[in-house]
């Protein structure tokens, strides 16, 4: 497996540092691989905040209704089909 490494600059203010010393020496890791882990697990955390639906859950959300309650779905079908009656040729009355 080929890693690339970039270097990257990274300021922190004392008390940071002091944190990412502490896990450090707490998990026997450079603090490369603490800022590393603590990203992965961040990336992962924000994916479980706003989890992607998948194809069967989309489908059942809109079936359900797509976030609408009834009376915004009767608004839309009303204010739809006044949009449709005024846009009609007098031959397809």
């Amino acid at each position: 497996m080929n890693h690339s490494v970039v270097t990257t600059p990274v300021s922190l203010d004392a008390g940071t540092l002091s944190v990412l010393d502490h896990l450090a020496e707490k998990w026997s890791v450079s603090k490369t691989e603490v800022m590393r882990r603590v990203i992965y697990k961040a990336k992962e955390e924000a994916e479980l905040e706003n989890p992607r639906s998948s194809p069967l859950q989309a489908i059942q959300w809109l079936q359900s209704g797509g976030g609408l309650t009834s009376q915004q779905n009767t608004d839309f079908k009303e204010s739809i089909r006044a949009e449709r009656d005024a846009n009609r040729y007098w031959w397809e009355s």
